[in-house]
């Protein structure tokens, strides 16, 4: 099949409306932000933030998960402080604590969120905090929910991250989230190691969408047999994925939005839609290059120019009214997050 380089709009493009960047920071980097309404009618931001000094690599080694504040989504917003960090030791979530993706369930909330045993991609898991309260505290599970897959060619055996949650009409917990395999992990890696500074990237290593589901929050999760369910090396040789997907219900259909990986260009966003929250439409475009909203002078960064990790915040109603990202650059030369609003 063929690459669609034009891929149609999709509805819930033509409703985005830029506002622009809020929780920049001097001394962190912040990624990952998630949102939710809170029952005091604020606006409560849990994202990934490492320090400054640490580069954009430290995502992988250093990062913790904050909390924020604000009377309006469009913000500004209040730190109060550090929620989650690694527990060191030999504990599964020993160093990085990524991906905060937080969730209003019976008897209070839940926050999926990714960790490490050792500080690299190939020990990254799927785990879980619980509170009563959106102020914490919050407990964490011992083990995580997804442990990964116990052989190399498993899906899931590297890079299992990106957990994001929709409850299906029947009740179930429908975990989303990206894998790769081991194998693909280091065949990738060790292209790049033959091929220094050629720009030559693996083309084997594939991001695919992955779905757990549980009649309960804390599991267990069974893994769904026809997995995966998002996998774009179908649209032509060249390897295409997609990350960092987002997903909700509405109007009797889940709807998904991710970072494009080469469907179209490493820029844009890719919007599905499902009427089982398991079989997927044929992408249409979620959102456009950053450049298309913002007017800001190259700064040399890496990843320059695309939004990363969208999330939306669900209004009273249960429907989206604000886009959530995580953009590199802003006034302090890191990354920040970056807010739409959403038309109804």
């Amino acid at each position: 099949m063929s690459t669609p380089a034009n891929l149609p709009v999709s509805d819930f493009m033509t409703r985005l409306e830029p506002v622009g960047r809020v929780l920049e920071d001097p001394d962190y980097n912040v990624w990952c932000c998630s949102p939710i309404l809170g029952e005091d009618g604020r606006t409560h931001l849990f994202y990934a933030r490492w320090p400054n000094a640490a580069d954009h690599v430290g995502w992988i080694t250093v990062s913790e998960i904050a909390h924020a504040v604000a009377d309006q989504p469009e913000g500004p917003y209040t730190t109060t402080g550090t929620v989650l960090a690694g527990r060191g030791g030999d504990h599964w979530d020993a160093h990085t604590i990524h991906n905060p993706a937080v969730f209003k369930i019976d008897g209070g909330y839940v926050m999926y969120y990714i960790g490490n045993r050792e500080p690299n991609v190939e020990t990254l898991r799927t785990g879980a905090a619980f509170a009563e309260s959106l102020d914490g505290p919050w407990e964490r599970m011992d083990e995580p929910l997804i442990p990964g897959g116990e052989h190399p060619d498993d899906l899931d055996s590297a890079y299992a991250c990106n957990p994001v949650m929709a409850q299906h009409p029947d009740g179930r917990y429908m975990l989303y989230y990206q894998g790769m395999s081991l194998t693909e992990w280091r065949y990738d890696i060790e292209l790049r190691q033959l091929k220094p500074g050629t720009g030559m990237v693996g083309t084997k290593a594939n991001r695919r969408g992955l779905l757990a589901t549980a009649t309960d929050p804390r599991g267990p999760y069974t893994l769904y047999p026809g997995n995966p369910i998002i996998d774009l090396n179908r649209y032509g040789n060249h390897n295409p994925q997609c990350e960092d997907p987002t997903v909700w219900y509405e109007d009797g259909k889940f709807h998904m939005l991710a970072r494009d990986m080469g469907v179209v260009n490493h820029e844009v966003g890719l919007y599905f839609s499902s009427d089982d929250g398991v079989h997927w439409s044929d992408p249409q475009l979620g959102f456009e290059a950053m450049s298309h909203y913002v007017d800001e002078a190259p700064n040399g960064l890496d990843r320059e120019g695309r939004m990363e990790r969208p999330q939306v915040l669900l209004g009273a109603d249960g429907r989206p009214t604000h886009l959530f990202g995580a953009f590199r650059g802003g006034k302090y030369n890191t990354s920040s997050a970056f807010v739409f609003r959403i038309k109804p």
